[in-house]
């Protein structure tokens, strides 16, 4: 039977060796997730503020599970938040560019398209797409991070790929 050397993480080079293991990885999952638009970074420090309140509440096998549940609840908490002020949020008037107004449109357009392709796509697909072709995480990193089997893994970012290839015109990945 497997025992604990520390019961908690309120020790602070334990807590710097778990910050310094998760966060970046806690930042990119957060981002592909739900986007840039919610602070994903700030929803990261949060969740590792409340792991420090929480310290001596969990253990440094708990620690990661508890910051991803944490920092997703923060977001989706955000996501609420930002359905409120949509109601009540004027639009801006975009900013001027230089660039070829026909080439603007077309990436305009492109972009539209990708991005209504990626929101047909199931939430799983879409968070292990991105974690896989973005940010370069291999499979069984995506793996442990999602909870599931590398499998399941491959199979929803090659079902993304190919719904992503049949929608979208010369769409292709190195």
């Amino acid at each position: 039977m497997k025992t604990d050397l520390h019961k908690d993480i309120c020790e602070g080079r334990i807590f710097e060796s778990i910050y310094n293991k998760y966060s970046q990885s806690l930042h990119d999952y957060l981002y592909y997730k739900y986007g840039d638009r919610l602070n994903p970074g700030d929803k990261a420090q949060d969740a590792f503020a409340k792991l420090w309140e929480n310290c001596k509440k969990v253990t440094p096998e708990k620690a990661k599970s508890f910051l991803y549940t944490v920092a997703n609840n923060l977001m989706l908490n955000e996501v609420k938040h930002q359905k409120v002020v949509l109601k009540y949020q004027t639009e801006s008037p975009k900013a001027t560019t230089n660039e070829n107004p026909e080439f603007l449109l077309e990436k305009d357009q492109y972009f539209k398209k990708y991005q209504q392709v990626l929101s047909k796509l199931s939430e799983e697909q879409r968070t292990a797409f991105l974690l896989s072709k973005v940010e370069g995480k291999k499979h069984e990193e995506i793996a442990e991070i999602l909870g599931v089997t590398r499998k399941v893994v491959e199979y929803r970012i090659y079902s993304a790929f190919d719904v992503l290839r049949k929608e979208l015109d010369n769409f292709k990945i190195k």
